[in-house]
Formats: C-alpha cells, sequence, structure tokens
C-alpha cells in the first residue's frame, strides 16, 4: 500500500495551493500599484461638495461656457 493522495484530494490540494498563490499575487500587485481604479475619480465627482441647485438651463449655459476654447473667449 502507499500513502499516495487519492486523485480527488490530489486535485483539491493543488486548486487551494493555486487559490492561495492567486491571493498572494494581487497582494503583491495591490503593494506595488495600489489601487489601480479607484471607485470614484476626481472627474465624476462634485466640486462643490453638494447637489447642483441650478435650473436645468442655468447648468446646460453653464457647461456650454466652459467648453468654449480659449481663442474663442
Amino acid at each position: 500500500m502507499t500513502d499516495d493522495p487519492k486523485p480527488a484530494e490530489s486535485e483539491s490540494a493543488d486548486e487551494a495551493q493555486e487559490a492561495r498563490e492567486e491571493v498572494l499575487r494581487r497582494r503583491r500587485l495591490a503593494e506595488i500599484f495600489g489601487d489601480v481604479i479607484p471607485e470614484q475619480t476626481s472627474d465624476d465627482a462634485d466640486e462643490s461638495g453638494g447637489p447642483d441647485r441650478r435650473t436645468d438651463d442655468e447648468a446646460q449655459e453653464a457647461w456650454l461656457r466652459s467648453q468654449v476654447p480659449p481663442h474663442h473667449g
């Protein structure tokens, strides 16, 4: 008789080892690069920190004026 694990136990152990290696790999990447994609970036956050209380027309006008190139000032 041999003490070799059954094939199913061996596969389970291999899967567990692969899972541990994947966790370690992700941890190393996170230490090196940090959060690659933050949940919210500064360009999608409201600059004023509060809701936009302007009317839709005022908001559209302000957006349009902010999009004018400098040479058309």
